[in-house]
C-alpha cells in the first residue's frame, strides 16, 4: 500500500483538523490519514495518506470535489508538496 506525505499552509489549523471534509473525500476511495502540524508554525500542516496507489490520488487531486473540500478547510492551494515514499 502506497504512503505519501502531503505538507501544505493553511488559514486555520484548529479548522482544518476538526473539519471532516478530508475522510469524506480520502475514505470512501480507501486511503487512510494521519494528520500533523508544524509546532513552530501552526500554518503548516501535514498528511501522512496510505492507500490503493499513487496514479489513484493524483488523479483525485486534480478533482473538483477534492480542490472544493481543500478550499473549505482553507487550504492554501499553492503551497501542496506531495512526498513520496522510497
Amino acid at each position: 500500500m502506497p504512503t505519501v506525505l502531503i505538507i501544505h499552509e493553511v488559514e486555520d489549523a484548529d479548522h482544518w483538523l476538526k473539519s471532516p471534509k478530508r475522510e469524506e473525500v480520502f475514505g470512501p476511495a480507501g486511503y487512510t490519514l494521519r494528520t500533523f502540524v508544524d509546532p513552530n508554525d501552526p500554518h503548516t500542516v501535514g498528511l501522512i495518506v496510505e492507500g490503493p496507489g499513487l496514479e489513484k490520488l493524483q488523479e483525485m487531486l486534480q478533482t473538483e470535489e477534492l480542490q472544493e473540500a481543500a478550499k473549505s478547510d482553507g487550504v492554501r492551494l499553492d503551497t501542496v508538496r506531495m512526498l513520496g515514499e522510497r
